[in-house]
Order: C-alpha cells, then sequence, then structure tokens
C-alpha cells in the first residue's frame, strides 16, 4: 500500500516521454547519414529540430509540473549554502551541454551541417560533454528537489546519455574509421582523466568563442527568469 501511495502515474509518463524523446532524438542521429543523401544536410537538421525540440520542450513542462510528486526522500532546500552550491553546478552543467567546440552557425543550419571530430576546447576535458553535463545537471537538480519523481527523471535521462557515448562513438568510427580512434586514444570520457595522465592539456585560449559567451548569457537569464519559468509551467496543468 505504501508502494502504491508515492508511486504516481507521472513515474511513469516521464519514463514514457523520455523513452519516446529517446527513440526520436537518438533514432534520428542514426539516419543523418542516410536522410543526408536523400534531402541534404540542411533540411535534414531542420526536420530533426522539428522534432526533437517540441519533445524536449514537453519533457522539460511535464518534469517542471511534476517534480515534486512522489515520496520526498530528503529536504535540504534549507540548508545554507545548498541553494547556492545548486545554482554553481547548474551553470557548470550547462558549460558542458553546450560546448564552444559546436559550430552555432551549423546549428542553426545557416551554414552546412556537418560531422566534426574535435579535440579542442572542451573535448580535452572529455570527449562527451553533454553526458557530463547532463549528470551534473541531474545531479544538482535531484538533490535540490529530493522526490523520487526527479529521481526517476535523472536516471532515465543519465541512462540515455550513456547510451549516448556509445551510440556516438560508433557514428564516429564509422564516419571517420583510423582517424577516430586515433582522437579516441587522445581523449577520454572520464572528465580530465586524458589530462591528468598526460593524453592532453588545457588550452585557455580554445574557450575564448562567441558560443561560451551565449552560455552565460543564457545562464544569467536562466537565473532572473526560473521564477517565472514555474509559475508559467505550473498553469499548463499537464
Amino acid at each position: 500500500m505504501l508502494l502504491i501511495s508515492w508511486l504516481t502515474p507521472s513515474h511513469f509518463v516521464i519514463l514514457g516521454l523520455q523513452i519516446v524523446f529517446a527513440i526520436a532524438h537518438s533514432g534520428g542521429a542514426a539516419l543523418r547519414p542516410w536522410a543526408e543523401k536523400y534531402i541534404g544536410p540542411r533540411f535534414y537538421r531542420i526536420l530533426f529540430a522539428l522534432v526533437s525540440l517540441p519533445l524536449a520542450v514537453i519533457l522539460i513542462i511535464y518534469f517542471f509540473g511534476h517534480r515534486y510528486d512522489g515520496l520526498q526522500i530528503w529536504q535540504v532546500q534549507g540548508v545554507p549554502g545548498v541553494r547556492e552550491f545548486v545554482w554553481l553546478l547548474s551553470a557548470i552543467s550547462f558549460l558542458f551541454l553546450y560546448p564552444a567546440t559546436f559550430n552555432l552557425l551549423e546549428i542553426a543550419a545557416i551554414q552546412k551541417p556537418q560531422v566534426h571530430l574535435y579535440e579542442t576546447g572542451i573535448i580535452r576535458i572529455t570527449r562527451h560533454p553533454q553526458m557530463v553535463g547532463q549528470i551534473i545537471w541531474c545531479v544538482a537538480h535531484t538533490l535540490w528537489l529530493g522526490t523520487t519523481f526527479t529521481l526517476v527523471t535523472s536516471i532515465g535521462l543519465i541512462l540515455h546519455h550513456l547510451f549516448g557515448v556509445w551510440h556516438g562513438d560508433r557514428r564516429l568510427s564509422d564516419r571517420y574509421g583510423e582517424a577516430f580512434e586515433i582522437a579516441k586514444q587522445r581523449t577520454s570520457i572520464i572528465p580530465f582523466k586524458a589530462i591528468l595522465d598526460g593524453r592532453q592539456s588545457l588550452k585557455w585560449q580554445e574557450f575564448i568563442r562567441p558560443s561560451y559567451l551565449g552560455v552565460a548569457i543564457f545562464i544569467a537569464l536562466l537565473w532572473w527568469s526560473h521564477p517565472l519559468l514555474m509559475e508559467a509551467t505550473s498553469r499548463i496543468g499537464w
């Protein structure tokens, strides 16, 4: 009876939404070489965004609306310093989630989107910055909210990104072959591992890029608008 009392339907809904997003996102990435042959890189990027972005927005809105569902495992929101620590982790997570190695014009399909093989910038820290950023984000929000719904959401997100590590490496290996294997040997999945064992060294000038300024502005806007986002999504009632 205790199990039924806190295991709300929203726990299963968020997992279902994550599965749908994972299939669309990873499936779309897997189909990229085939799709670009027939519809071109720019149209593929637009189509990929038209599928992925609405699903991501639905996920975010649903998460906001149900973040306190289920069992409250812990409550640390009143502990001094926790709020600032969570915001710091969240800011760091966005630096990994949206690394400067991305070409912003390609993301918007203004320039022809291409698959790149990087060993610079944040890739020196980790070959899969989005996975690292997602884990940091999940740790921060699970710590702050402390509910089973948030924990289930975080587990689903992390599992998807861990799959993305394997899936991304496989796609780069198929595309670049030996060149990727060489890059793989010079980088690491675990943050800073390649730097600590001497395979890489940080070059701070590589981090001076417009995209990082954009991320910093985004973090500042998110800090300011966070209460407004909570209020707006609460009115949707999903």
